[in-house]
């Protein structure tokens, strides 16, 4: 089992009880010489940046289905994102959220109707209705719609012709494609709440990765990785898969799991040099919110680049920010085109600032901008 940089001298960053020790000595990772990734961030292209498809393509086709996968795979998208949650029986599903009363036709069944409820899920209350609550067998009865129609109303076109993928389905897609295409096709799960689940006794640890080994994904050479917006979980990956880790950053606050252990420390901390450091100790790339690497100045341009691409790099650690959309809402105000915020703006501008700073790799809801951008 390979396991990330061993941590000498101080505690891990999952179980630091202050910010005090965060930032404090520098602790394991690489010498401070080192001035970019050893390995590539994610495997399949060690000449360009990586274009993941997020969601599929989530700007084209109601997002998580098997159409939106397969369209970012026709359009050219080295990775696929699916987001996975548990059903009832403990099946791994493919959804953004476990709440499912925005992507999911389930509020016109009826038979359904006692099901809605009202949960706390990562501290938010949400009143609907949760994967977890249903068999794969109902779940599958459902059919997918567009999460936000008022800005993608294109999209809604294809509401309720599209199921609910497990995530074995999108695994047969993604191996059936890479062989149809002649190219490696990755993929990229992301474990959706795992603290949430562990309490419901329907881990998304276990499952993700006895699906990813046995279908082949099970080194860190291997065309997958497995990523999460909380740090224990990762951790727990890191003993039991050699696939590449994913460490996401909220754009504030802290990972949940953190929040639930009253631990003080924020991704503002982790996204320090020392957290960088830290990080190395379980994942092998960095996944931010995109202002942390250039953040939108009060004139409403792109600022300057941060430090953290050439930190991360500096520690051995991919970056792949998220998440990059067409639509002037998405966009800096500097970049926006017309006055309607759904109309398409100067979405190519905004990816050459970040292909300039460095990134490995970035999440994209338009697959053939993302592309197009870096290849001319």
């Amino acid at each position: 089992m390979r396991i990330r940089t061993a941590v000498t001298g101080a505690v891990a960053l999952g179980v630091l009880a202050t910010t005090t020790v965060l930032s404090g000595a520098l602790v394991g990772g690489t010498t401070a010489g080192a001035t970019s990734a050893a390995t590539q961030a994610l495997p399949t292209r060690p000449d360009k940046p990586l274009v993941v498809g997020h969601r599929g393509t989530a700007g084209y086709r109601p997002e998580h289905t098997l159409a939106s996968y397969q369209l970012a795979i026709n359009l050219g998208a080295d990775y696929v994102e699916p987001d996975l949650v548990s059903t009832k029986d403990h099946v791994l599903v493919a959804r953004h959220e476990n709440y499912i009363s925005e992507t999911t036709d389930v509020a016109t069944h009826p038979e359904f109707a006692d099901r809605e409820t009202t949960k706390v899920v990562d501290g938010v209350s949400l009143t609907g209705w949760f994967t977890e609550d249903f068999t794969l067998a109902e779940l599958k009865t459902l059919r997918a719609k567009e999460r936000i129609p008022t800005v993608r109303p294109d999209n809604a076109i294809y509401d309720g012709r599209y199921q609910v993928p497990t995530f074995q389905e999108v695994l047969e897609l993604v191996k059936r494609e890479s062989a149809r295409t002649g190219r490696t096709i990755g993929i990229i799960p992301e474990t959706k709440h795992p603290t949430y689940f562990d309490g419901l006794g329907l881990s998304l640890e276990e499952p993700t990765v006895a699906l990813l080994h046995a279908y082949g994904y099970d080194d860190e050479t291997d065309a997958a990785a497995i990523q999460s917006f909380e740090v224990g979980n990762l951790k727990e990956l890191n003993t039991t898969t050699n696939v590449r880790l994913v460490q996401l950053f909220g754009g504030s606050g802290q990972p949940y799991d953190f929040t639930a252990a009253g631990v003080k420390i924020t991704y503002d901390d982790m996204g320090t040099r020392n957290g960088i450091r830290q990080i190395r100790t379980y994942a092998d790339v960095l996944g931010p919110n995109k202002d942390r690497i250039i953040a939108v100045t009060p004139a409403g341009t792109l600022g300057t680049p941060t430090s953290f691409v050439r930190d991360a790099h500096q520690f051995r650690l991919g970056v792949v920010p998220y998440t990059f959309r067409n639509e002037n809402r998405f966009l800096p105000p500097a970049l926006r085109i017309g006055t309607d915020p759904n109309a398409y703006g100067n979405a190519f501008a905004e990816y050459a600032a970040f292909y300039k700073a460095g990134v490995d790799g970035l999440f994209s809801d338009n697959a053939d901008t993302a592309l197009a951008a870096r290849d001319e």
